[in-house]
């Protein structure tokens, strides 16, 4: 069997920042969640929790006497102001077509999102790219979440596992690269969710990229290459 010709390895997608243009409409909703409860927390604590589960974003932002007395009601009223902001949020330029030729290259794909199951259907239809995913991994499938392995696990596991190579992670947050590192699996990161690539590389990504578009121009000169 030819290089070429060796199965490719299992590429776990983040969603929010990575896929869609979400993160700033995430952070307004958190904000207005906390702010509904008398609780005032700066955009940019906000911003840079973004990616880590909502189980445990409260409690990382504003302590846990916080998480104890209104963890659930924040969680709520985010759900609710981000489906409000929905109409606003678009697919990352180049999102699409990446997951495509990822595809076409032969890579099993996995999404793995802290996000709830509803969450990730609503932005998924705002791309077409759902035929190529193996395995989809989100908040309400019980895995701890980022920036626990256990959701990139889960989703390596449903893709068909790591045969044909060492799976690689691909994420726009800090918490993607630490779920991977936990993982021991690779990461790239994108900066198309806000976060430098100074940050993402002290995490652990390897690779770091403007967004995907940058990832599918570069693609074959990085670590996803076809051969």
């Amino acid at each position: 069997m030819t290089p070429a010709e060796l199965p490719r390895p299992v590429v776990v997608l983040d969603l929010d920042g990575t896929l869609v243009d979400s993160v700033y409409q995430h952070v307004v909703a958190w904000q207005a969640a906390f702010h509904d409860v008398g609780r005032h927390v700066s955009a940019m604590r906000v911003h840079e929790a973004i990616g880590m589960g909502g189980d445990r974003l409260v409690a990382h932002v504003a302590g846990d006497a916080a998480e104890a007395a209104v963890g659930n009601d924040v969680r709520e009223l985010h759900d609710k102001y981000f489906r409000a902001t929905l109409r606003t949020v678009c697919a990352l330029d180049g999102a699409s077509e990446l997951v495509e030729e990822l595809a076409r290259h032969g890579h099993r794909l996995a999404l793995a999102s802290s996000s709830e199951n509803e969450i990730v259907d609503e932005l998924l239809d705002l791309l077409d790219v759902r035929r190529h995913l193996t395995a989809i991994v989100t908040g309400s499938d019980g895995a701890a979440s980022k920036p626990a392995p256990d959701s990139v696990q889960l989703a390596i596991e449903r893709a068909g596992g790591s045969g044909g190579g060492k799976p690689v992670v691909v994420g726009d947050a800090v918490w993607d690269a630490l779920s991977a590192e936990a993982a021991s699996v690779a990461s790239i990161g994108v900066r198309s969710g806000g976060i430098s690539a100074e940050r993402l590389r002290s995490a652990g990504a390897s690779w770091v990229y403007d967004g995907p578009r940058d990832l599918l121009e570069r693609l074959e000169g990085g670590p996803l290459r076809s051969h």
